[in-house]
């Protein structure tokens, strides 16, 4: 009854794991817990495939959490590297980008820029836009992709992103 189970098995894990050497691990480890308990002896057939599934998958779930602790246990070993975000050229670089986007946000025509800083600064949505500038819904769509293209065509224009 167990060889009924072992290659679907065998295929599910190593899928879900990426590796088929650990999954064979894995669901010779998840058949010894269910031969060893006492639900294996009373249980049909298709109970049986379940609880080798549920069985292998809490295995998997498992060895992950634990991979996951040992990852920090050692923290002398750890080298945190600055982000380059950091860096005073990258913050001023950046401020720069920021302040030009904002120059190009201004020159955009009054109604696109209204929809867009609703959108994009105070994050409503588009019926939201709507009904606070009294235009349909479609329109406040229309003048959100005309901002979003002028501003990316002008950061293209200038070498920003």
């Amino acid at each position: 009854m167990f060889e009924r189970y072992y290659h679907d098995l065998h295929h599910f894990i190593s899928r879900s794991i990426g590796c088929r050497d650990k999954a064979q691990d894995v669901v010779q480890e998840a058949y010894a817990r269910v031969l060893a308990s006492k639900q294996a002896e009373s249980s049909s057939d298709g109970a049986l495939g379940a609880l080798l599934y549920t069985t292998a998958k809490n295995i998997v779930i498992d060895q992950y959490r634990q991979n996951k602790s040992r990852q920090y246990d050692n923290y002398e070993q750890l080298e945190l590297a600055a982000s380059r975000a950091d860096e005073p050229e990258h913050r001023a670089a950046g401020r720069q980008s920021m302040n030009h986007l904002l120059e190009l946000i201004d020159t955009l025509p009054p109604r696109s820029k209204e929809a867009f800083v609703l959108y994009k600064f105070d994050g409503l949505s588009h019926a939201e836009i709507a009904k606070q500038m009294g235009i349909s819904i479609n329109m406040v769509e229309k003048h959100i992709i005309n901002a979003m293209v002028s501003c990316k065509k002008g950061m293209a224009a200038r070498g920003g992103k």
